[in-house]
């Protein structure tokens, strides 16, 4: 294991030319009255090589808490010290701006807005390329329109098991709290409107106004009180007492006149 390597010792002892350097480099965004109170204590110095020292200043201006500043020294036995870098860094406690992630892998569903355009990214694998004509005049239209004819591009494999894996574990699933407490599942109901297509089995659009699912997809084992079977049964809208019946009272006769 090699050892360390050991700076000329003016290197070491050159604090005060380190400060300065950063001081001078402050100077150039803070002003020089700023300048000399953003530059704080001395935090110690890292060897980079047997001519180079870098020392480190606690940065104490607002917005940097935990930054410091990095000055960089070198020089040979003989030479003058130079300055080569002056630089502020973080340090483990500092405040950073998180990892710049690009656009489109911060978008999440539901922050499209009025206006806004996502296009597809060019290897999106939820698609693959469609039919963009029908040549076959007799070609029954529904059938075109499900393999894709007259699109450029349809859902793929991965496209629609993705689909299927997000509907089921929704709020529109078969294991939402809704759903367990239901009467009947969508699957049995009037106003279940089945999809198209390879989706037909498993999921469809909830047609009840009243429903919370209106207008939504739903999972055929998803359900709500608004079942098409639901059967209340009828009760008098006037809560009537009970009889009571007391044999324990001994009743006098009255003579009647």
């Amino acid at each position: 294991m090699s050892a360390e390597p050991t700076p000329p010792a003016r290197l070491v002892h050159a604090v005060e030319q380190a400060r300065a350097a950063a001081v001078e480099d402050a100077t150039t965004d803070l002003g020089r009255a700023s300048a000399e109170s953003a530059v704080g204590e001395h935090l110690g110095a890292v060897v980079e090589d047997p001519g180079t020292l870098t020392h480190f200043f606690a940065a104490t201006q607002g917005g940097y808490r935990g930054w410091r500043w990095s000055v960089t020294l070198a020089a040979d036995e003989q030479g003058p010290i130079t300055v080569c870098e002056v630089v502020l860094l973080p340090g483990a406690d500092a405040v950073v701006a998180p990892a710049w992630v690009p656009w489109q892998e911060r978008i999440r569903p539901g922050d499209l807005g009025v206006g806004d355009l996502l296009p597809a990214p060019a290897d999106d694998e939820r698609l693959v390329p469609g039919y963009l004509a029908v040549d076959d005049a007799d070609l029954d239209v529904p059938i075109a329109i499900e393999v894709g004819l007259g699109r450029t591009k349809v859902l793929s494999r991965a496209g629609r098991d993705a689909a299927a894996d997000r509907w089921t574990e929704g709020p529109h699933g078969p294991g939402a709290d809704m759903a367990r407490a239901a009467p009947g599942s969508c699957g049995t109901c009037g106003f279940f409107l089945s999809l198209a297509g390879s989706m037909r089995g498993a999921f469809g659009v909830c047609g009840n106004e009243y429903a919370p699912a209106d207008g939504a997809v739903v999972a055929v084992g998803f359900g709500c009180g608004a079942h098409s079977d639901v059967v209340v049964e009828a009760s008098s809208p006037v809560a009537v007492a009970e009889l009571v019946y007391d044999d324990g009272v001994d009743l006098e006769p009255v003579a009647s006149s």
